[in-house]
């Protein structure tokens, strides 16, 4: 998948312009793209259009429009989309009392590096955590984590060919896993290159 060019973007005025349907776009969008491990868990599978979202929303709410601003946002995000041989994502730990989010980022250290996938029969894939900087300590984890789920050539060839797709999380303070429905595993199954 093409990384986005400073070219790709509606300047302000355009956005503002073009947004609510772009947004619309979006959202929609981002539905078969939200895979969620339990009540706490949250994976946004990144793409390009879901990260020109977010560097258009990123220009618009700082009113970004100098070259190099606009380009330190584009080398910032552009990471995010998948290369054709692995999935991206944001991981969102989700806990709507700030106590209880306080809480439990202490207890899940380490969860970023927990998640998994698995394409039919083939063992689990765990995700490439945080390449571009460590999010957690020793004591407590981030809520925000960036994954990379790197697949081999079997696995994409078996996407491809409709093989169930089930993501988990095996942290000892949080279990759950998810089969993907059909639309979700073809919206995934678009980011991968066909072997």
């Amino acid at each position: 998948m093409d990384k986005l060019r400073p070219e790709d973007l509606y300047s302000l005025e355009a956005y503002a312009r073009v947004r609510p349907e772009f947004r619309r776009r979006a959202i929609a969008h981002k539905k078969a793209r939200t895979v969620h491990l339990g009540p706490h868990v949250t994976l946004q599978f990144e793409d390009r259009l879901t990260i020109q979202y977010q560097v258009q929303e990123m220009l618009r709410i700082e009113r970004l429009f100098e070259p190099e601003a606009i380009q330190g946002e584009l080398d910032a995000y552009n990471p995010l989309i998948p290369g054709g041989l692995d999935w991206r994502a944001t991981m969102m730990i989700e806990f709507p009392d700030p106590e209880e989010r306080k809480r439990c980022l202490r207890e899940l250290v380490g969860i970023e590096d927990r998640v998994w996938v698995q394409v039919g029969e083939s063992s689990p894939v765990y995700a490439i955590a945080d390449e571009d900087l460590e999010r957690s300590t020793e004591e407590k984890t981030s809520a925000v984590h960036f994954l990379r789920f790197p697949l081999d050539e079997d696995r994409r060839r078996a996407v491809h060919a409709g093989a169930p797709v089930t993501f988990g999380v095996d942290h000892p303070r949080y279990g759950h896993r998810l089969t993907l429905e059909p639309p979700q595993r073809a919206a995934l199954a678009a980011d991968l290159d066909q072997p």
